[in-house]
């Protein structure tokens, strides 16, 4: 009986040596619990109560703010930005704010700078120039675009420059657009097309839409009369375009197929100009080609080397030099245009005769310089031919290329036909005693 009571002693020995396991499982088993309690919610997106856990004060304000999956998205992604349609991109490259970023409003101003100068305003108002901060004011139109208040101003260049008016009246500013704005403030000009304003003052002004005019009676434009100096005005190249007027023009009277014209100045050269005498006037005129004429009447200059004149009036008058004596001097002729170039000799202070066969609406003529160099006397127009004489007194000795061009009578830059003559100018010769 001793043996079995020690035996049943001894049994329930290794029954508690197996409970000490148990209870180190069930000690073990919370924290394998909780794993599985986390991972629940990554798969389903549902919260799963911790028991041990929650007791704890900064779990529960970790996991409110991760909140619940249906009502926010997960707690590993971040929330996406408000998304805008993209703005209509500009010829000029303006695009204003970009779509994938938030729009930010400036509330605060920043504190104040030193004023801009002259240079750096000049500066602020050129396309292309940047970099430039400080104080100052600028005028303009205020437009708004997504929402933002801009100043459109127009720059040095007549370009526009657009600037973001920033600061706390940037939601009030967009009330006034289309308005006259003028603005105080700190200027930023940070790229080539304008840059940030922080509006420190502002005032607006409403631009009043144009009055309906009532269209009355058109009132008859009164004639100018030209005065002396505008007279000597009109008859220089290039001047005076597009002036109309009532005057009294001196010039010589040529003809060009069945149209008269009153060389004014510069006679023969690519610097002539002319006007074509239209009216009752022209009638009788034709005897009196290549004289001195007065015409009375309106002048209309349409391009810088002539345009008509609707005289009322054409009266000859006695040339104002006698013309150059040909019979004490030796005289070289060319006749004839051709494309080959022609060449001529003549002496020192003698004479040289070019002849050119004209067409209708077009004239030959030289370069100024050329006949200065070459001593241009008379040129003259046989209206029979027609032809037109050139004659020169050479009086420096050498070698010269002289072009003739052909052009029409207004306009000597469109030329029909060229010709050049190469003139060997001789030295007199000295006969000694």
């Amino acid at each position: 009986m001793a043996k079995k009571k020690a035996s049943a002693a001894r049994k329930p020995k290794p029954a508690k040596k197996a409970a000490k396991p148990a209870k180190a499982a069930k000690k073990v088993a919370p924290p394998k619990a909780a794993k599985a309690v986390e991972k629940k919610p990554a798969k389903a997106e549902k919260p799963a109560p911790a028991p041990v856990e929650a007791k704890k004060p900064e779990p529960k304000k970790a996991e409110a703010k991760k909140g619940d999956g249906k009502k926010g998205p997960k707690p590993s992604a971040p929330i996406p930005p408000p998304s805008l349609s993209a703005p209509t991109r500009r010829a000029d490259g303006w695009a204003g704010p970009m779509p994938d970023k938030p729009l930010p409003r400036a509330t605060k101003l920043p504190s104040e700078l030193e004023p801009l100068t002259k240079r750096e305003m000049e500066q602020v108002l050129t396309v292309g120039a940047r970099g430039v901060f400080g104080e100052g004011q600028l005028k303009g139109r205020l437009i708004v675009y997504q929402g933002f208040p801009y100043l459109e101003v127009i720059g040095r260049d007549k370009r526009e420059l657009w600037f973001l008016l920033q600061g706390p009246d940037q939601e009030v500013l967009p009330a006034y657009m289309d308005h006259r704005v003028s603005v105080a403030g700190l200027i930023k000009k940070h790229h080539n097309y304008g840059g940030t304003i922080d509006v420190r003052k502002y005032s607006a002004t409403k631009v009043e839409s144009a009055e309906p005019v009532v269209e009355s009676a058109p009132e008859e434009a009164k004639l100018l009369l030209f005065s002396p100096g505008q007279i000597e005005t009109i008859s220089q190249p290039g001047m005076a375009v597009g002036q109309k007027g009532y005057a009294t023009l001196r010039g010589r009277l040529e003809m060009s197929g069945d149209e008269f014209y009153l060389v004014v100045t510069n006679h023969g050269t690519r610097q002539q100009v002319a006007f074509t005498i239209e009216g009752k006037a022209q009638k009788g005129l034709k005897k009196y080609v290549g004289e001195i004429m007065v015409a009375t009447g309106v002048i209309e200059k349409m391009t810088g080397w002539g345009g008509t004149i609707q005289a009322e009036v054409c009266e000859p008058r006695a040339p104002e030099y006698p013309p150059v004596s040909r019979d004490t001097i030796e005289i070289a002729t060319v006749e004839g245009a051709s494309s080959n170039p022609k060449t001529a000799t003549v002496k020192v202070n003698h004479g040289l005769v070019v002849k050119l066969p004209e067409k209708q609406g077009y004239v030959w003529s030289i370069e100024p310089s050329t006949a200065k160099r070459l001593s241009l006397r008379e040129v003259n127009l046989d209206p029979q031919g027609p032809v037109r004489e050139f004659f020169f007194t050479p009086r420096n000795p050498g070698l010269l290329d002289v072009d003739f061009f052909l052009a029409k009578t207004h306009n000597p830059m469109q030329v029909s036909k060229q010709f050049r003559l190469t003139v060997d100018v001789k030295p007199l010769e000295v006969v000694l005693p």
